[in-house]
């Protein structure tokens, strides 16, 4: 069945190669960046199957002229894939005020604001899936990033208190964590910073890493892609959805050690109830 997709970040990496698998499948596709002059191209060869729209995510107006601009263009919206998103590396020490409140800004407020803007749509029409994308930073906080870690554990918390709102209401939400993939995020995207000496062996090593392991990461976009038409088609699809085999190994070697440790202290946290009458 014919959809019509509203994709935030789609000028490149995991957004551009989700943009062009839902046209490839013959979906509608409003497709938008803060530049579209790298989606041109798709322009040229889908023609109106899809229609870019320049988005700001952190500009309440834009994102609400892009809801309608998808309306007017398609006639209806079905699934808003909230991809835009970007994570420098560095210390929490190191890091400015100014660079919390930027990452934060458009990782989590970007998220909220393009939801908020078509939620009132999927709530009239009693249809719709929000597709959230957060990343292994949103469920284990690696060392350096606790900017970007911070906003899409807010992604996390946030989408799935509106999975419990609006499930009533026919609205499907679901949070997409990957793993690494060989996109530019950690290339041109991000800043990579090993900062003080202090922290060389967590910031410092998380940095070094970032830089061996770019180009080399298991995950491949056009696979992540696929994975998400296929989430798109699912009449019940999943809260949370993992995507590579790292971001599957780390995330139960980390929920399971999670679970391990509250078990070991369960003791003292259920020692805070009043004694039973």
């Amino acid at each position: 069945m014919t959809q019509v997709w509203f994709v935030t970040g789609s000028s490149r990496g995991l957004g551009r190669a989700i943009v062009e698998a839902g046209l490839a499948a013959g979906n509608k596709v409003l497709a938008t960046a803060r530049d579209t002059a790298s989606l041109r191209d798709l322009s040229e060869r889908y023609g109106g199957q899809v229609k870019l729209f320049a988005l700001d995510v952190t500009d309440e107006t834009m994102a609400a002229a892009g809801v309608r601009a998808a309306t007017d263009a398609f006639g209806s919206l079905d699934v808003v894939i909230n991809n835009a998103g970007y994570g420098n590396l560095s210390s929490v020490e190191d890091t400015t005020m100014e660079d919390f409140r930027a990452q934060i800004e458009t990782n989590l407020f970007g998220t909220i604001i393009v939801t908020k803007a078509a939620l009132p749509y999927f709530r009239e029409r009693k249809t719709g899936h929000f597709i959230q994308f957060s990343s292994m930073g949103g469920r284990i906080g690696p060392p350096g990033r606790g900017a970007y870690s911070a906003a899409k554990w807010g992604v996390e918390g946030f989408s799935e208190v509106l999975s419990r709102e609006v499930a009533p209401l026919g609205i499907k939400v679901t949070i997409v964590e990957p793993g690494g993939f060989r996109t530019d995020f950690a290339g041109i995207s991000t800043r990579l910073s090993e900062g003080r000496p202090e922290y060389d062996s967590t910031v410092g090593k998380t940095a070094r890493f970032q830089r061996y392991y770019n180009g080399k990461q298991p995950g491949d976009p056009k696979k992540a892609a696929q994975a998400i038409i296929q989430l798109t088609r699912e009449q019940n699809p999943p809260l949370r959805l993992l995507l590579g085999s790292d971001a599957y190994n780390g995330a139960e070697k980390n929920d399971l050690a999670r679970l391990e440790e509250a078990r070991r202290w369960k003791e003292l946290s259920v020692s805070t109830d009043f004694e039973s009458e």
